[in-house]
């Protein structure tokens, strides 16, 4: 299945998961380098719920996956060929989860070109899904799921060791 040059994919890449790996390890097998566009907070939130980790958080994870070679912060929700020919983006791949309008209004350019591959949508994992199952393992504990598990700075300090005494 591999085409020569560089694959794109976007994607908000928000709490990393499962059907995330298998969405960049697809687009990977499209070409000989990943470049994946981090789409910002601003921009998810018109068309689903804001991202829970920032920007910088999101593209600190997906750098670290092993698929991927590059990463632009704050990608544009449409893909042009101007975006395409600025990094030298071969080929575009998305997942096939959106309706066929979405993936039209983000990548009719692409598609138009010839340029878009689709890869099927892995089920049974979302970041909604996650989210869903940590309200449900930690009802009592509102948006900050954590707040209640950290200790203060006062029980961390009555756990410390005594100093040893200079001699």
């Amino acid at each position: 299945m591999t085409e020569r040059g560089n694959v794109y994919v976007d994607m908000v890449g928000d709490l990393l998961h499962p059907g995330h790996v298998v969405l960049l390890r697809a687009a990977r097998d499209f070409g000989e380098r990943l470049i994946v566009g981090v789409l910002s907070h601003e921009v998810v939130a018109r068309y689903k719920r804001r991202p829970i980790m920032t920007l910088a958080d999101r593209v600190a994870v997906i750098e670290a996956c092993r698929y991927v070679d590059m990463v632009l912060p704050d990608a544009p929700y449409r893909v042009t060929d101007g975006f395409m020919d600025l990094h030298g983006i071969d080929v575009v791949v998305h997942g096939d989860g959106r309706s066929a309008d979405a993936i039209c209004d983000a990548f009719d350019p692409v598609a138009d070109a010839g340029k878009l591959r689709l890869v099927r949508y892995t089920g049974g994992v979302s970041t909604t899904d996650l989210i869903r199952r940590c309200r449900a393992a930690h009802p009592r504990q509102g948006p900050d799921l954590m707040s209640s598990s950290r200790p203060s700075c006062a029980r961390i300090g009555s756990r410390r060791a005594p100093r040893a005494r200079a001699r």
